[in-house]
């Protein structure tokens, strides 16, 4: 979904930073910025954050306020794919925020996909599983929700969406005087 919208030139994925280690393919600065857990605690206690989760009770990932705030000023939007205590964190900034909540079709269909990625170990989609169960239940807290469950028809969702949220940004903005 984040991709097939950051073909639009208006939209960007935010950069998030992580303590994880660099997966086959995974380049600097476009994937991740990859950081020590000791500047990733720095960087968490000077405030440089937006929002960050230790992920998994493993590795830390945060969103770059700096960074966010360099592309809204060059009239970007940025999209911020965060877990639901991230979403969480986000509301109490100055930046705009609009907080899309993406489901699976049904439970079965998220445990499937889990699963058939034969990337994780059992006891790892489990603790994914217990997590997505509780992220289920927070799906109120976000300004709207969109099932994914066929992309196009998800994509053309969140683009209806977000025509309407930069609408309604542009109509409450005040008239120049």
């Amino acid at each position: 979904l984040r991709q097939r919208l950051c073909q639009d030139p208006r939209i960007v994925r935010s950069v998030s930073c992580t303590t994880r280690a660099a997966r086959p393919g995974e380049v600097e600065g476009r994937d991740y910025f990859f950081l020590a857990p000791p500047e990733f605690e720095r960087r968490i206690a000077a405030g440089e954050f937006l929002e960050h989760a230790k992920v998994f009770g493993r590795d830390w990932y945060g969103t770059p306020r700096a960074w966010v705030e360099a592309r809204i000023a060059d009239g970007k939007v940025v999209i911020l794919e965060i877990e639901v205590q991230g979403a969480r964190q986000t509301r109490g900034t100055a930046l705009p925020r609009f907080a899309v909540f993406v489901r699976p079709p049904s439970w079965e269909s998220l445990e499937g996909r889990l699963r058939s990625r034969r990337s994780d170990a059992p006891e790892a989609i489990e603790r994914r599983l217990a997590t997505a169960r509780l992220e289920l239940a927070a799906a109120d807290e976000f300004d709207a929700a969109v099932v994914n469950d066929n992309v196009d028809r998800a994509v053309a969702e969140l683009r209806t969406l977000l025509d309407a949220r930069l609408r309604t940004a542009e109509n409450d903005r005040p008239p120049c005087p």
